[in-house]
């Protein structure tokens, strides 16, 4: 898979959520209900279309236009929405995230139909915002492990997803394909995972998907 053609997100999806998220204990109760697990399961769509072009079993170009409608619907569709939400809800984290990365899938979709009508996306270009990317999501990967280690290892898997993205393109290879194959398909389990827990835990009553708390706390003050 070329760097140019698809670009795994995200991203993201996650977003700190009042009953699930220690720091989202903080935010106001909004007009809608929790978004994440529509924006994370939107996230698991859109790699699930991903992994067969990640992996090189298929390249035909009815395959990257069946992923692009994917991409977009899914990926795009599902995460703005949820983003949009949680903005009205107030949570200013879990929206940005979620907004930010729908706009990614959206990339995503005219990259996939673009490949397939024939033209590849400049690599130069994709380069330059795959490495702005990656210091984005590292800085939102540190601040999303105040709010649970799911998430911080959701975001984990996309700050090395770009690590390999850049680094195939920095040296004109494409060693790391099966690599960022395996980030994706680990970044659509872990997005499920998150949003059966949430979707699921407090219905059955108990934790039958486990959700860890926080990766770390804020620093107690002198």
């Amino acid at each position: 898979m070329s760097t140019e053609t698809v670009a795994p997100a995200p991203a993201p999806a996650p977003a700190p959520t009042p009953a699930h998220a220690a720091a989202a204990a903080a935010v106001p109760a909004g007009p809608f209900a929790e978004p994440t697990p529509l924006g994370l399961i939107g996230l698991a769509v859109g790699c699930a279309a991903l992994t067969p072009i990640a992996f090189g079993m298929t390249l035909a170009p009815a395959a990257g236009r069946t992923a692009a409608i994917i991409c977009l619907l899914f990926g795009g569709g599902c995460q703005f929405l949820a983003g949009m939400m949680a903005f009205a809800n107030r949570n200013l984290h879990g929206g940005t995230l979620l907004t930010a990365f729908s706009f990614n899938w959206v990339l995503n979709w005219w990259a996939l139909e673009a490949v397939a009508d024939g033209m590849v996306p400049d690599g130069g270009v994709v380069l330059a915002m795959d490495v702005l990317l990656l210091v984005v999501f590292a800085a939102m990967t540190w601040a999303f492990g105040y709010f649970g280690k799911l998430l911080f290892a959701l975001l984990l898997d996309v700050v090395l997803l770009y690590v390999c993205r850049v680094a195939d393109a920095v040296f004109h290879t494409q060693a790391l394909a099966i690599p960022i194959g395996v980030l994706t398909v680990a970044l659509g389990a872990i997005a499920l995972w998150i949003a059966f827990a949430i979707l699921i835990n407090p219905v059955a009553g108990r934790r039958v998907f486990p959700f860890p708390g926080p990766m770390y706390g804020p620093l107690k003050a002198p």
